[in-house]
């Protein structure tokens, strides 16, 4: 700028006194149809360097309007987005208080204005399955669908959050919907072990059994995935393929299946234990006593002898045998009375039931701690109301509800 006004300076100044030093004005003439102008060099320099300083008034005067006016635009066009953003904030800061309600109005309030549709919608969602606002959730749902046109649009863990809220609310047409979900993202099992897993409780729910025992060997290869969530899984899907069997067919086709599972796979607690229940329930006693008589024999881990009183055996005298011998060798484990009182108690032996649960009992007053739970408390009351000794049952059962 100040180039410019010093060349100005110079070029005025020239003008100025060339006229002097050739002793000559100088004219210019500018003739337009019938009209003409005669200016002299000076005075018409001087016009065009008021004119060009008149111009670079008007540029900066209109460049600082637009500024003023865009800004002011700026303001005005995004007021509501901006209040909608944080409309969203405070919704993230009242889920994360538990203030389910509150969250839910504001995502769903800040949805439109924000421009977070999909991220609105489904923490919406979330906060509404919190309240178990079953309606609210599911239109809330149906808006993110709405909005969703693509995995990438939204991402892998939105749509498995998605799932997860149609799969809570534990109805028919909900279980519908997350399998039409987990069915379009399908090529993502294999990558995704969330996605694996919500598949495998779906096609339990569904009772799709041997979908989920094939789903199996993928999930043991996930270290995200625990073996107490393995377990559950084998105990139910391979307790539901069973039963649809020997429903469907019969004993022998049972066994055969049995047969012909690996032996890795029938070393599994929870699958030995989900297929001799299935025996159990049928009065099929022989193959349970040929497979749980040499594992008795061997001296198994607590957990193990408390797994055999999820089993209805009705008939139980060969493993009594085998479970009083261990007795001897040990009067005092706490295991194996518990083992014998719920054995004796299936097979309506109910005074030897009535004895194992008192001697149970009776190691916690000896200083041998207590070794028995809940779950021996109800089947001593259960022996006692067998017997008629109601007022002894009800005394159990009020020590047992306050364990």
């Amino acid at each position: 700028m100040i180039r410019i006004i010093i060349a100005l300076i110079l070029f005025l100044s020239v003008m100025a006194i060339s006229p002097f030093l050739i002793d000559e004005k100088g004219y210019i003439l500018i003739a337009m149809g019938n009209t003409t102008i005669e200016l002299t060099v000076l005075s018409a320099g001087i016009m065009l360097t008021l004119l060009f300083i008149a111009l670079i008034i008007s540029l900066k005067l209109l460049r600082g309007g637009l500024h003023l006016s865009f800004g002011a635009w700026n303001k005005l066009a995004f007021a509501g987005q901006r209040r909608g953003i944080a409309n969203f904030n405070k919704g993230l800061a009242a889920y994360m208080l538990e203030d389910y309600s509150q969250a839910e109005a504001l995502f769903a309030k800040s949805a439109i204005p924000s421009k977070r549709k999909q991220s609105a919608y489904l923490l919406a969602a979330s906060a509404a399955a919190k309240l178990n606002l079953d309606s609210n959730t599911n239109h809330y749902l149906a808006l993110l669908e709405k909005e969703t046109v693509k995995l990438q649009d939204v991402g892998l863990s939105s749509i498995i959050v998605n799932i997860k809220l149609l799969m809570n609310q534990d109805k028919a047409e909900t279980y519908s919907k997350a399998r039409r979900l987990i069915d379009e993202h399908h090529k993502q099992i294999g990558h995704d072990a969330r996605l694996l897993a919500l598949e495998i409780d779906l096609c339990i729910i569904e009772q799709r059994f041997s979908q989920a025992i094939k789903y199996l060997t993928a999930a043991r290869k996930e270290k995200t995935i625990t073996d107490g969530v393995l377990q559950a899984w084998q105990r139910q899907a391979y307790y539901g393929s069973f039963n649809d069997i020997i429903t469907q067919h019969n004993s022998k086709a049972l066994f055969d299946n049995w047969q012909a599972l690996s032996r890795k796979v029938k070393q599994q607690e929870a699958v030995l234990f989900a297929y001799c229940k299935v025996l159990a329930e049928n009065k099929i006693i022989a193959p349970i006593n040929n497979l749980l008589v040499p594992l008795l024999k061997k001296s198994p881990s607590s957990a193990f002898l408390k797994e055999i009183r999820s089993l209805p055996i009705t008939q139980a005298d060969e493993l009594i045998v085998i479970v009083q011998k261990q007795l001897h060798k040990n009067v005092h484990s706490g295991k194996w009375l518990s083992c014998l009182g719920h054995l004796a108690l299936m097979s309506g032996q109910y005074s030897m039931a009535e004895k194992a649960f008192g001697s149970l009992i009776k190691l916690a007053d000896d200083d041998y701690g207590r070794q028995y739970d809940r779950q021996d408390l109800q089947a001593l009351a259960q022996a006692h109301s067998q017997q008629g000794r109601y007022q002894a049952a009800d005394s159990i059962w009020l020590k047992a509800s306050a364990l």
